[in-house]
């Protein structure tokens, strides 16, 4: 008599339930963004939008290029134009390293210099790294931090699209301190020691890394429209949305502390003016540029033929196909970036993307002008 009672109503409130869980799932599909497309609004110069577009394959959304030969400058846009500002991650490195090589002329610092005698790291195996070694990614020091409470921001940045890198100042130098150094002087990839390099810079100026980029690298350059947004505070209303390689919008990544190693956002414009000043030579800290020690980097698969590989200050060397090709390529969780110049033949390629898909072989292809 009971079973007859309570079965219905139970029976009921399932079918209820899973209707609700339906409804659920189908209002979250709706309400869920489409993946964005690579934009069909076109402008510059249509013969170079054609010939990079093959090479767009996981760019989403915007994509600026800009192709420098000689005195020429040819650029085209997908859904953008020269004053839209990009994420340029890790290509804040080659200014940073400019700083480094331009306070080395003004005889503020040596590239001996340690960075214990710079910032509070008295004590601490990183104390007597020199300034040489955080640019050039020969200090020992891990990419990111090695202790378990400090990989916490990386864990939650796969699981919940959150920016990791979220220490102020002191809080990268506390990493830095704590940091044990491996294989010291061999080339391993370092987001830390290009952060610490900026502090010390900063500090040898008396100064912060914001107002040394801009009084000695934006400002000279004429890149008024660059900016290093510690904060997103600091990031205007309309600044782009970036995109996962699956379409997912990104927060921001204003990387505080760890700025100098990949916090800098641009635009065209500001790029075509970096780069032209890389070219013929006027740019501060320019010697940062020169190939210093080898490294076995490759960043662009086996397409083109590849020879000697170095780095410099942060700046990459590398022989491929016949020409000396000098690079960096940056990406945060929604962009990606890449410059690369034939300084012999006074040409470079800049290519911008609101997507985290690498830009590197399509940044390679119109370099050497291949199909």
């Amino acid at each position: 008599m009971v079973d007859h009672v309570t079965a219905p109503p139970r029976r009921s409130s399932l079918v209820v339930a899973l209707a609700l869980a339906a409804i659920v799932a189908l209002l979250g599909a709706l309400a869920r963004p489409n993946p964005p497309s690579l934009s069909t609004q076109v402008t510059g110069d249509p013969a170079l939008a054609a010939q990079v577009r093959p090479h767009l394959q996981g760019a989403l959304d915007r994509v600026s290029v800009a192709v420098i030969a000689g005195d020429t400058v040819t650029y085209a846009h997908f859904g953008a134009n020269n004053d839209t500002a990009y994420e340029i991650g890790s290509i804040t490195k080659t200014v940073t390293s400019l700083l480094l090589a331009d306070a080395i002329a003004r005889g503020e610092v040596t590239a001996d210099t340690n960075v214990g005698d710079l910032l509070p790291l008295a004590g601490a195996a990183v104390a007597d790294v020199s300034l040489a070694e955080l640019a050039s990614h020969r200090s020992g020091l891990p990419i990111v931090a090695t202790r378990l409470r400090n990989l916490v921001p990386l864990y939650l940045r796969a699981v919940t699209h959150r920016n990791p890198y979220v220490h102020d100042v002191e809080g990268v130098i506390a990493q830095a301190r704590a940091a044990t150094l491996s294989h010291r002087g061999q080339f391993a990839y370092s987001n830390l020691g290009g952060a610490l390099l900026g502090h010390a810079l900063a500090s040898a100026a008396n100064t912060d890394y914001a107002g040394l980029v801009q009084e000695r690298i934006f400002g000279p350059l004429g890149m008024t429209a660059s900016s290093v947004p510690v904060t997103a505070g600091n990031l205007p209303d309309d600044a782009p949305t970036g995109y996962s390689t699956t379409g997912k919008a990104e927060p921001p990544w204003t990387l505080n502390g760890w700025a100098p190693a990949g916090g800098i956002r641009s635009t065209p414009a500001d790029m075509i003016r970096y780069a032209q000043a890389l070219l013929d030579g006027s740019a501060p800290g320019v010697d940062a540029l020169t190939p210093r020690w080898e490294t076995d980097l490759d960043a662009f698969g086996s397409r083109w033929e590849s020879g000697e590989q170095n780095v410099g200050y942060a700046w990459f060397t590398e022989e491929i196909s016949g020409r000396t090709v000098t690079w960096h390529d940056g990406g945060t969780a929604g962009f990606a970036s890449i410059i690369v110049l034939d300084r012999a033949n006074h040409r470079a390629v800049i290519i911008l993307s609101n997507t985290n898909a690498s830009v590197n072989e399509a940044g390679m292809a119109l370099l050497l002008g291949a199909g």
